[in-house]
């Protein structure tokens, strides 16, 4: 046998799981080294990164990565992003959520353009978190949502104290409604949307008083 058709046959043995799970940490290392600046530079970073080479890894091995949208998907999507609205909406109001968002600088003048751009980068992060690593590797059936949650929250290591705590679990409850809906929609519009209200509400005054939201949270075990 040549060393062409045994490379083959060693590779014919690699399930589909496995490659999209050795391909997704190659991509986190990737991105990982990738260093950018500013918001333009990381869109197109996330979109090679997150959107089309793992969409090529999918379409050559005729998977699908959950962009798809039917009535499930779509009263999922509904019931997402009202469970999460109350967490912008109150977290907008912290000091450190404050001091941070909105990212790369954004302000009211140019809010638009800002939140499209941070939009794309939203597609990017559910194709690769809840698409490649949880709706393709379905096969494994609820299992798949707790396979990223630690790559999610290293890659959340900088942001406010309470936003890295909760990345954890958001990226579970994300997976597990993307894998029931079959779809990465209720994840995009329950993130994106989320976002683009985060910044809207961070760069006008807070529809809670910091000091009483402090107060509500006082039990919450990081700086806030």
């Amino acid at each position: 046998m040549s060393v062409a058709s045994a490379v083959r046959t060693r590779l014919g043995r690699v399930t589909w799981i496995q490659r999209a799970l050795l391909f997704g940490l190659l991509l986190a290392a990737v991105w990982t080294g990738w260093e950018t600046r500013g918001l333009t530079a990381r869109m197109l970073k996330d979109v090679v990164v997150y959107i089309l080479l793992p969409a090529t890894l999918a379409a050559t091995h005729g998977r699908r990565l959950g962009w798809r949208v039917d009535r499930r998907a779509v009263r999922n999507t509904v019931l997402l992003a009202l469970f999460v609205l109350p967490f912008y909406v109150v977290g907008s109001a912290l000091p450190s959520v404050r001091a941070f968002y909105p990212m790369w600088g954004g302000s009211l003048d140019g809010y638009l353009p800002h939140a499209l751009q941070q939009f794309v980068i939203v597609i990017a992060a559910e194709t690769y978190y809840r698409g490649l690593l949880c709706v393709g590797i379905r096969d494994l059936g609820r299992k798949a949502a707790f396979v990223s949650p630690v790559i999610y929250a290293f890659h959340h290591i900088g942001k406010p104290p309470i936003e890295l705590l909760l990345s954890g679990p958001t990226d579970v409850l994300f997976g597990l409604v993307d894998y029931e809906s079959d779809s990465i929609l209720p994840s995009v519009v329950a993130h994106g949307g989320g976002l683009a209200l985060l910044d809207w509400l961070v760069l006008h005054d807070p529809l809670f008083a910091p000091e009483a939201v402090l107060r509500w949270l006082s039990w919450v075990p990081v700086p806030l």
